[in-house]
């Protein structure tokens, strides 16, 4: 029986590594998986829902496309909620994760993480791609119907400073670039940014909104939402 006087018990780290992109870092807190970029924390397996409906968002909003088995890229593998939750539709035709920490990636296949994430992994329809997201939306010849942005705490809070450019006219005309038209961009941010908002409708997006995701505490995350015209 806990008393108020009881210290909570001090996260364990599990593994440290100097990535390509700084410091990285899998702790374990009680029950739960934390992951801390650069100091910054990013994610934990403590619920998962806004990563959920970030996919979920995605899906709604290619409306009757879904029948014909969209493509999906997802920008930041993380602890493995959109993948598996992705992973976990029928709909979709093809899962592809990019993600550019490969101590993350290594986490996945047979570290810690692979409890929540080996099923999806095992889906003939998922890949990981490992590069950096902005050069990926840049340089690749894919396209999808789909791309879900989680690689920062969303428009005003990245990881680091070179992330900033994706959140941009240039980086949003990118991430135009690999969706097919009628495609839909999702992005998680810990904090609604109703600036994001303006530059998606000026990167030529359409039906540009946003879209609420309840947490236990604070202010809720949310998912802006975008469609490529075509």
């Amino acid at each position: 029986m806990s008393t108020p006087y009881d210290i909570p018990e001090a996260p364990e780290v599990l593994d440290r590594r100097e990535g390509p992109y700084g410091e990285v870092v899998l702790r374990r807190h009680g029950d739960l998986l934390q992951i801390i970029a650069n100091g910054c924390f990013l994610m934990d397996t403590s619920d998962g829902r806004s990563e959920r409906r970030l996919v979920d968002a995605a899906l709604a909003a290619l409306d009757g496309r879904a029948a014909h088995r969209p493509h999906l890229l997802i920008g930041g593998l993380g602890v493995g909620f959109s993948l598996a939750h992705a992973a976990g539709q029928p709909q979709w035709g093809r899962v592809a994760v990019v993600e550019r920490e490969p101590a993350i990636i290594e986490w996945h296949r047979g570290g810690p993480l692979a409890a929540l994430s080996a099923r999806a992994l095992a889906d003939p329809r998922a890949e990981i791609i490992e590069t950096d997201l902005v050069r990926y939306v840049h340089e690749t010849s894919d396209t999808f119907d789909a791309l879900c942005l989680d690689i920062d705490n969303g428009p005003d809070w990245t990881v680091t400073e070179d992330n900033a450019t994706l959140y941009s006219l240039g980086g949003l005309a990118a991430c135009a670039r690999v969706l097919r038209p009628g495609g839909v961009l999702a992005v998680w941010s810990a904090q609604p940014s109703p600036e994001f908002e303006g530059t998606l409708r000026n990167a030529g997006f359409r039906q540009v909104r946003t879209e609420e995701v309840p947490v236990a505490r604070g202010v809720p995350d949310v998912v802006h939402i975008g469609v490529r015209p075509g």
